[in-house]
């Protein structure tokens, strides 16, 4: 028995090294914020919208965006939530736009009369994309919830954050995209 705790200990460490090893993986983990790059996708694949007609990220250029990919049934996204909304309430006035792109975890999360009342009940007041069949997910090659998104004014994304944290780091992003600092 002694010897199977040793093999597991030793085994768990080498599984810890390598996960935590940089440039062993090029999985992203929750919380990284690797440099991200590009123009931004557009909203593909997109079942109902919330709060606004249909929008674009074309249509978004000349703004600051903050895309936010949810779901609401994860815990995570439900303690990100009120730091969106602080943004949000904010900084919407000084041309921050944020789009909830709402990508269900679980089939009960697909009917858009729960994601409705999720809206209602959490008081979210911005665009929300419902994204059932991770088009706009995929799109944006997304492997988290929550996962934010920075696009800057000319449509590139410029800032990511992955799970729950960093939100003076998120916010400063904001304000220096807005010229506020």
């Amino acid at each position: 028995m002694n010897v199977f705790f040793r093999v597991l200990t030793v085994f768990a460490l080498g599984v810890g090294l390598a996960a935590a090893w940089p440039g062993l993986s090029g999985i992203a983990r929750a919380g990284e914020q690797a440099p991200a790059a590009g123009t931004a996708p557009e909203f593909t694949g997109i079942d109902h919208w919330f709060n606004s007609q249909p929008l674009s990220m074309k249509e978004l250029r000349g703004k600051v965006v903050l895309v936010e990919f949810w779901t609401n049934e994860c815990i995570n996204c439900l303690h990100v939530l009120p730091h969106t909304k602080e943004l949000y309430d904010k900084y919407s006035k000084d041309g921050l736009v944020v789009v909830g792109v709402h990508t269900p975890e679980y089939d009960e999360e697909r009917d858009p009369a729960s994601v409705k009342a999720a809206i209602r009940r959490f008081g979210i007041d911005w665009p929300v994309a419902v994204d059932n069949e991770n088009a706009t997910w995929n799109a944006w090659n997304n492997q988290f919830w929550p996962a934010l998104y920075l696009v800057d004014q000319q449509g590139h994304v410029v800032y990511q954050h992955f799970g729950e944290g960093n939100y003076d780091t998120t916010e400063a992003k904001v304000r220096q995209l807005l010229g506020k600092g």
